[in-house]
């Protein structure tokens, strides 16, 4: 059993801006986001394109949702389909965050992500009420002057923020859970990957382990769970009784595990010379995105999609390395091996590649086979200043400049989709 006298009882407001996307090219338009029938797609000219939002009637009533395909839409017309502005929904994204500051201070709200703040309001009941009057007077505010629809899950620390948002907020509009309702809303929570935290691969093993229920995981003996699943297990465990100890801004899942990139690619790779090509781009930048953080590591992932012609499937191979690294070159050489030994001549529509198992990047260890490696090291730092500075085309490999090449084309881009 847990002591819940003994934890904290803050009140954090998570607020999730409803179908963020679809709801601010709705507003443009003169829409209503809770009425219309809108998908805003990657690029409207490809029938390959990706839906990045719909409005909820276009979830609800034909069943596209974020993932779904251009192609999948029907020729209804009723329904709106649009290219994203996403300079323009991170300008209201921000302009939103702008508005919390009218309730909070600054050090109070934490943006977790474009859609998505958490807000303390602790010691500001005495001007604006409790918590659940502030999460009305600012979903009221929101709905006012930006007409867009926002949902607010209100709970004693982030995570139970975040579940009662996920689990009863987006149905209510407002709704606050304390310690007192886990046993109550969460445990009887099946199947497990509703639980905020628990992808499918977790919930498999913990399924196979007779774990179906939040309350069954609750339950379990902890220390069969560290066992298993090592810190995640702990983590696993006091999550299920709604447990989060960490400060506002903190991740709720502790520490950066990874560092990656997945891309769809804008058309069909037959070729494996061509794939390779972008190979090198997505490594580019995954050595990049590590090398910003100071890390380095040592166990290097590839996943390739192969298309839907090919009836899909694809692979996910990881290899550990006795050296840990951040260089390009070394992670795209892995990749190569990797791709060479489990590729079997598809067609490719996807490519992922994660360095984890990371270590400080505090100095190079010496290579007598490879002598140019610190050399390599401050290249590879100088390249990305001058990216940072100038743009993250100033320079490019010259595999991007082929036809096969994506980089140039995503500078562009904003999020990975189109600014305008």
């Amino acid at each position: 059993m847990v002591d819940y006298s003994q934890m904290p009882r803050s009140k954090i407001l998570c607020v999730d801006m409803k179908s963020f996307y679809a709801s601010c090219a709705a507003v443009l338009l003169g829409l209503d986001p809770l009425e219309c029938y809108l998908a805003v797609v990657g690029d409207t000219e490809r029938q390959g394109s990706i839906v990045l939002a719909a409005s909820p009637r276009m979830k609800q009533e034909f069943g596209i949702k974020t993932g779904s395909r251009l192609f999948e839409i029907p020729k209804d017309p009723r329904i709106q389909i649009v290219n994203p502005k996403m300079a323009t929904y991170l300008r209201i994204s921000t302009e939103i965050t702008r508005l919390f500051n009218r309730y909070v201070p600054k050090d109070a709200i934490h943006t977790y992500s474009v859609d998505e703040s958490f807000i303390k309001v602790d010691g500001v009941e005495k001007l604006w009420g409790d918590a659940t009057t502030i999460a009305e007077k600012i979903k009221a505010d929101i709905a006012h002057e930006y007409q867009l629809p926002c949902a607010i899950g209100i709970g004693p620390n982030m995570l139970m923020a975040k579940l009662c948002l996920d689990l009863e907020a987006k149905k209510k509009g407002v709704a606050e859970w304390t310690y007192e309702d886990i046993e109550q809303k969460l445990w009887p929570l099946s199947p497990l990957s509703k639980m905020w935290g628990i992808g499918s691969r977790v919930e498999k093993t913990l399924n196979r382990m007779g774990i179906f229920t939040v309350g069954q995981l609750a339950n379990y003996p902890l220390e069969l769970l560290e066992k298993k699943f090592g810190v995640m297990g702990n983590q696993l465990y006091y999550h299920a009784w709604g447990i989060d100890l960490s400060e506002l801004g903190a991740p709720i899942v502790k520490g950066q595990i990874s560092f990656g990139k997945s891309q769809i690619l804008l058309r069909d790779y037959p070729d494996p010379k061509e794939v390779k090509h972008v190979l090198l781009e997505i490594c580019e930048d995954v050595a990049k995105r590590a090398r910003s953080h100071k890390k380095i590591g040592r166990t290097i992932s590839l996943g390739i999609g192969y298309s839907k012609d090919e009836f899909g499937g694809g692979f996910h191979r990881s290899k550990t390395i006795d050296t840990p690294t951040n260089l390009t070159m070394e992670i795209y050489n892995v990749c190569l091996d990797l791709f060479d030994k489990h590729y079997t001549q598809k067609t490719v529509r996807q490519i992922s590649v994660s360095i984890s198992n990371l270590e400080d990047d505090y100095e190079m260890q010496l290579d007598l086979f490879y002598t140019n490696r610190v050399k390599q090291r401050e290249v590879g730092y100088v390249m990305d200043s001058i990216r940072n500075k100038y743009g993250s085309d100033a320079i490019l490999r010259a595999v991007s400049y082929t036809k096969a090449g994506t980089a140039r084309h995503r500078s562009k881009l904003v999020g990975g989709h189109k600014a305008n």
